[in-house]
């Protein structure tokens, strides 16, 4: 299994939105790219994403930014997959030959228990608000 370079920087920008939440001022782009070392063009696709999905909203103007739409607890992991790759297993639609329907049984399998793992992590969990603070997948 890969994890895209977006999800990855998907993930770590809402973490940071995630250390900010409840603050009174939105984060700025610059702040989120700078601080998770996110290419700022990338980061523009990405932040698209997140708020077509809901997961964030933006302001405009001088005090605009991002912020979290709801509460990081109420932020799983799954969803912010779903938001950048629209899904969370990509099968090919190959299942012919002696072994095919098994193996494709298989995937999908495995794919439901990751699934599961993804929905049971919330965006909280991700969000290390000490440096000592880890939380491992």
């Amino acid at each position: 299994m890969k994890i895209s370079a977006q999800l990855d920087y998907a993930c770590r920008v809402l973490a940071e939105l995630g250390r900010l939440h409840g603050r009174s001022a939105p984060a700025r782009g610059e702040h989120l790219a700078e601080v998770e070392a996110v290419p700022p063009p990338f980061l523009t696709q990405i932040l698209q994403k997140l708020r077509h999905a809901g997961l964030i909203v933006s302001r405009r103007g001088i005090q605009g930014g991002y912020a979290l739409a709801r509460p990081p607890a109420e932020i799983t992991v799954l969803d912010i997959l779903l938001a950048v790759e629209g899904q969370a297993l990509q099968l090919g639609g190959n299942s012919e030959g002696r072994s095919g329907r098994r193996v494709r049984q298989v995937w999908l399998e495995l794919g439901a228990v990751i699934e599961a793992r993804l929905r049971a992590t919330t965006l909280d969990q991700l969000v290390a608000r000490e440096a000592a603070a880890m939380y491992y997948i």
